[in-house]
């Protein structure tokens, strides 16, 4: 009898360390430590670099979103350019300058009070994206105010995952009366 309860809790033992050693297995699979991804695959994306856009139009933003594991939000802001800084996702001036080295115009802390010269546009929204998709194909039309600057702006596209993860993307564009 003593020899069945010894067994018997040998067995739990063994049975709780192998439950512990599959669960610390699975809760490094589920780990997400992939970025998300920005994308254009198979559809027209907008806005690209370099397109022009006039006061009081609208710019149609259409763009695909995927993760391995699930999204979590996005953020696109619209900035003045005139002092020709660069994020760093860009490919090209748009003036055709695409050798000029824009590192030291960077404004790391992503301040750009000092671009607001005159009535410069500033856009800044948040969305979030449903729960549970690993894909994402997002569509807004962004008014352009009649009253803004005309001239070179920066449309930025962050993407967040729900682990926290984040991609950028920055688009050179130029916006004219």
């Amino acid at each position: 009898m003593k020899k069945m309860k010894y067994l018997s809790l040998l067995m739990a033992i063994v049975s709780v360390m192998t439950m512990s050693f599959v669960a610390c297995g699975d809760d490094d699979d589920e780990k997400d430590m992939t970025y998300p991804v920005i994308s254009a695959e198979g559809i027209t994306a907008n806005p690209v670099d370099c397109q022009v856009y006039q006061r009081g139009s609208v710019i149609p933003f259409h763009y695909i979103f995927t993760d391995n594991v699930e999204l979590g939000a996005y953020n696109i802001e619209i900035h003045t350019n005139a002092d020709h800084h660069t994020h760093g996702t860009q490919s090209t001036d748009c003036d055709g300058d695409a050798d000029h080295d824009h590192a030291a115009d960077h404004d790391h802390d992503g301040d750009h009070e000092h671009d607001h010269d005159g009535n410069a546009w500033v856009y800044n929204q948040d969305f979030t994206i449903p729960a549970g998709q690993v894909r994402f194909e997002t569509r807004h039309d962004i008014a352009i105010p009649d009253s803004i600057e005309p001239g070179d702006y920066h449309f930025m596209i962050r993407l967040t995952d729900r682990a926290g993860w984040q991609q950028l993307r920055a688009v050179g564009i130029k916006i004219t009366e």
